[in-house]
């Protein structure tokens, strides 16, 4: 089998199956795992799959720059920024994380709503200058990818924070991965955030449901739910619900 063919069955069984073994796949085409490893390494240069123990996972798209990541999926976002706007209770101190799910979120928050917003994001605090919330801006070293403030400088003042609820952005939900993100700094600024509230929601609009990205942020059990607007029937949300993930449906048709 030539190698482009190889690479499109790799892409097809990780769209299909949300994984791949290699030392399966290689007894399966009568390869060597060597081989088999060099394409995954092909396929994880090109963005396309995170290399894991073992064989690959199928890559979040949602690593791409913040300027290109404005452009993905704006309804999936907003619908899911919508039902994690509705967690926002009157007089509660919330953290939103960097992202554009949560400039969405901030969208959908109504402007007279008086709540603490705690954020290290500044484009984030900047949406908000119009709303009642009284905004709290955590500093730091500037991560340009996310636009949000990394470093131990920021997870120190993170430290001294407390909030009711946290909504955490990732880039990838995967049910071998976990919860995770593109750059170790940003892993490590958004586990102190999520320490320092009282419940945690990640927001997950549909193009990061059964991928992943290099770093984990926290384990499952450590989020009191997942928002979403992926498909009931999706294998990747299927096996998260059998495992005990509390789903919030953002689709409005359901």
């Amino acid at each position: 089998m030539l190698a482009a063919a190889r690479k499109d069955l790799l892409l097809a069984r990780l769209r299909r199956d949300g994984r791949i073994v290699a030392k399966k796949i290689a007894l399966e085409l009568g390869l060597s795992e060597d081989s088999i490893r060099r394409d995954l390494r092909g396929l994880e240069a090109a963005g396309l799959a995170v290399r894991v123990y073992g064989g690959a996972l199928p890559a979040s798209p949602a690593v791409a720059d913040y300027a290109t990541r404005t452009s993905v999926a704006p309804e999936s976002k907003r619908d899911v920024a919508a039902a994690a706007a509705a967690l926002i209770e009157p007089g509660a101190t919330v953290i939103l994380d960097g992202g554009t799910t949560t400039l969405a979120v901030v969208e959908a928050l109504p402007r007279m709503l008086e709540c603490t917003i705690i954020t290290h994001s500044p484009t984030v605090a900047g949406s908000l200058l119009e709303h009642a919330a009284d905004v709290f801006l955590i500093g730091g070293r500037l991560f340009k990818h996310s636009a949000v403030a990394c470093g131990a400088a920021a997870v120190e003042a993170a430290n001294t924070i407390s909030a009711d609820l946290f909504l955490l952005g990732v880039t990838g939900v995967h049910p071998a991965a976990g919860l995770t993100t593109g750059d170790p700094d940003e892993a490590a600024m958004k586990r102190a955030l999520a320490s320092r509230a009282a419940e945690t929601y990640v927001l997950a609009s549909a193009e990061k449901i059964g991928t992943a990205s290099r770093y984990t942020v926290v384990p499952f059990d450590a989020v009191a739910g997942i928002v979403t607007d992926g498909e009931p029937d999706d294998a990747t949300l299927r096996e998260l619900t059998a495992a005990g993930v509390r789903l919030i449906s953002a689709d409005a048709r359901r």
